[in-house]
């Protein structure tokens, strides 16, 4: 294969690479980087966005490093389109020195999100989850005038190098005994020979260093912080983009690579395998996050311990297995990545008018800006899993394909806890939405500017996707599942 065709199947990453350098330097030549920088930014990655939808349906190249599927494309697709989602954001932190370099980050952030989403061997997963970590590690601490900005940074850091050790470590050893890196060899090679230990301690690590991606208990520590304490495009696209390419390529690499050893986590007949694992982790996750979520009283990092709950929901699809567990998981991540992009979009907002994001913060918003707290109430209630919205139809779409997995309802147990989880999830939605609507705003709050012209536009559209994909699932769920091999 020559230079030139390699280019052509590399030509979404290399135009937001490009588009990267473009933003740093527009940043490092003009004052006005605030304002041309988000412009380049966005055109770039639409010109990406462009460059994907003309790919070839199918190429596999160097043994699996860059595949090219409907699957990949797709989600590309949905990693740039959160990109997007959170660029416009950046313009309303007028807290932020240096836009230009902060924005070429988080492009370079998005790379790593479409070579996570882009490949199917492992070396080449961990390069993209390298160079997804570097940038959400700067984008974290990137706020140099707030101490909680470098808090959140450095907790991240640390945990996510000792993730980062545990996941090539996990690979090493899955390569010394397989002999091979590519996800579909090791499902062939794991098929014909029993497991031996070596292979699944690295496979517990490989699973360890995803859980910390996921923010999954008890691997969730940094979330918290890295929520509250990062700026608020940073939380947003930690949130968002990061969730939705690691459980992509989690659900890749334990149906094609680790498929053999799926073990079982049916409460009648449990087998040793990664599934029960993953089973705990999900259910650990549902219970810690939703019950510390409730004595939360700042906002973000309510979001942060519920995100650590959705991280057990969205893992239901994973343990149930098959397409109908895979592509609900798929389109369950999907929609809690838009869902939280727009909460992060209004709290940045209410943080911008009033100087925080705790609940008081909150407190007549309602009166305050009518739009904003209609737009908070479809995210909340969305996470919350009311109908009509997005995370109804997610939930449903999970919990079933998980109902009906392996013989006898054996993931029933699973399911159980999930529901009750959402219970206790809906108590402090509602919460922060009896603050917004019902509590008053005190006399002594001082305001300040409210939302600009276009977090104010990305607010509509986001809120509008959640509407849409609520009342109209088959719009994303048909192009997941018709996408899946």
């Amino acid at each position: 294969m020559s230079y030139l065709e390699l280019l052509k199947l590399a030509a979404p990453e290399a135009i937001v690479v490009v588009a990267a350098l473009a933003v740093l330097t527009i940043g490092l030549t003009t004052a006005r980087a605030l304002v041309l920088g988000p412009i380049v930014a966005v055109l770039g990655v639409a010109l990406a966005i462009g460059a994907v939808v003309m790919l070839p349906s199918h190429a596999n190249l160097f043994g699996g490093m860059l595949v090219i599927s409907p699957l990949n494309s797709l989600f590309k697709i949905i990693c740039l389109a959160l990109a997007i989602a959170t660029v416009p954001l950046v313009s309303s932190e007028k807290a932020l020195r240096n836009p230009g370099e902060y924005i070429a980050v988080l492009l370079l952030g998005s790379v790593g999100l479409m070579l996570l989403v882009g490949s199917e061997e492992l070396l080449m997963i961990f390069i993209g989850l390298e160079l997804l970590g570097l940038s959400l590690y700067v984008l974290a601490a990137f706020d140099k005038a707030d101490v909680h900005s470098a808090e959140a940074g450095l907790k991240y850091f640390l945990f996510g190098s000792t993730a980062s050790a545990f996941t090539l470590f996990g690979i090493s050893l899955i390569y010394g005994m397989s002999g091979t890196t590519a996800l579909a060899a090791i499902g062939q090679k794991l098929a014909g020979a029993p497991v031996q230990p070596l292979l699944a301690v690295g496979i517990v690590m490989t699973l360890i260093g995803f859980a910390f991606k996921i923010a999954a208990a008890p691997f969730h520590l940094w979330a918290p912080d890295a929520y509250q304490g990062a700026p608020i495009p940073s939380a947003a696209f930690i949130a968002s983009g990061s969730k939705v390419a690691s459980f992509v390529v989690l659900g890749k690499i334990v149906l094609v690579g680790f498929g053999p050893v799926h073990g079982s986590a049916d409460w009648h007949a449990m087998i040793a395998g990664w599934s029960p694992v993953l089973a705990a982790l999900a259910a650990f996750s549902i219970l810690l996050g939703n019950f510390v979520a409730l004595a939360q009283t700042n906002v973000r990092r309510l979001l942060a311990y519920s995100a650590v709950a959705h991280g057990g929901y969205t893992l239901l699809g994973v343990v149930a297995g098959g397409r109908e567990g895979f592509s609900a998981t798929l389109f369950y991540t999907s929609t809690y990545a838009v869902t939280l992009v727009g909460a992060f979009a209004v709290v940045g907002s209410v943080r911008r008018e009033t100087g925080g994001d705790d609940l008081q913060n909150f407190s007549g918003l309602a009166a305050r800006s009518p739009f904003l707290a209609a737009c908070m109430a479809i995210f909340f209630l969305s996470l919350a899993g009311l109908p009509p919205l997005a995370g109804f139809f997610g939930k449903f779409y999970l919990f079933s394909a998980a109902f009906r997995a392996g013989a006898n309802h054996g993931l029933l147990w699973l399911v159980a806890v999930a529901l009750f989880g959402s219970f206790v999830s809906l108590y402090y939605y509602l919460i922060v939405l009896k603050v917004i609507f019902v509590d008053k705003k005190p006399e002594s709050a001082t305001a300040g500017n409210g939302p600009d012209f276009f977090s104010r536009i990305t607010v509509t559209l986001l809120a509008a996707v959640v509407l849409v994909l609520g009342i109209m699932p088959q719009t994303l769920a048909a192009k997941i599942i018709a996408s899946l091999p």
